[in-house]
């Protein structure tokens, strides 16, 4: 029997609660690299009552999201989209970073936007780092935004020579996220689906606890002291913005970007965390 389907890539804490709150009654397609997480994950879920199939999948690469799409579409029409896959600043090499977390995510935006639903709904995992990096000009933004995706990872402005670490080629993914969202959004649009991003912050996740670990630990530990909320968030509080999104409720709602940092980017900027000019 036909149902409505759920594609999730990136089997975490963030994509499952997501699709434990958005993916009942739905067939939801599970994705990871690791299939070993995507089988974890599946059976934590199927044997709470959903109906999840888990696939081996790499974000970085056309063919195997292609694979994934075909897969879900055997099932019936795509009517949801969440990607929390990624790689973070301590986990891989700068170009491991630009080849997932921007590239990955731009073709993933791509092909599931060719196939979509009308009254679909997508979300993409970005990250408050997107918010901290120094503006681009316009120029910059445009060519995060609408270069094709064959092509992104030969823009000047993310060869080797302008990217200063794996904190810094992050920042760009996660900008390129945000713009790519915006410009996706206009061409979801034409399919009456909508496409929006979510930029957490410290949220407790194992991905996290390699941060907490990894050289920059004491940054992000200090990070979450003193931004206003005083704590690192949980998985369920991004699904809660998810709800919003992917919900009725949001459907005034496209080509956004939410911030849910606890505070951090504001007092970055106009607090405690400030750094020194």
């Amino acid at each position: 029997m036909k149902k409505e389907v759920m594609i999730v890539t990136g089997a975490g804490q963030i994509g499952m609660a997501i699709a434990r709150r958005m993916g009942y009654g739905k067939k939801i397609i599970l994705g990871d690299k690791k299939p070993e997480n995507a089988q974890t994950i599946a059976k934590t879920m199927n044997e709470a009552g959903f109906d999840v199939l888990p696939m081996e999948t790499d974000i970085a690469s056309r063919e195997s999201i292609q694979s994934l799409i075909a897969k879900a579409r055997k099932h019936g029409e795509i009517t949801m989209f969440v990607n929390a896959a990624g790689v973070s600043p301590s986990q891989a090499s700068i170009e491991t970073i630009l080849k997932v977390d921007l590239y990955g995510t731009a073709v993933l935006l791509d092909e599931v936007g060719k196939v979509i639903a009308q009254d679909g709904a997508g979300v993409t995992i970005s990250s408050q780092s997107g918010h901290r990096m120094k503006q681009l000009t316009p120029e910059e933004d445009e060519q995060l935004a609408c270069t094709p995706a064959e092509e992104l990872l030969a823009l000047d402005i993310l060869q080797p020579a302008n990217i200063r670490d794996t904190l810094h080629a992050y920042q760009f993914a996660k900008r390129c996220n945000e713009k790519r969202v915006m410009a996706e959004a206009v061409k979801w649009g034409e399919r009456g689906a909508r496409i929006n991003s979510i930029s957490p912050g410290i949220i407790v996740t194992p991905l996290a606890l390699d941060e907490f670990n990894g050289p920059r630990g004491d940054f992000y530990k200090n990070m979450f002291a003193k931004c206003p909320a005083g704590r690192p968030g949980t998985a369920d509080e991004v699904a809660n913005v998810a709800e919003l999104l992917m919900s009725e409720k949001g459907a005034f709602i496209t080509g956004a970007d939410f911030l849910i940092d606890g505070g951090a980017t504001a007092s970055w900027f106009y607090g405690p965390l400030k750094p020194e000019r």
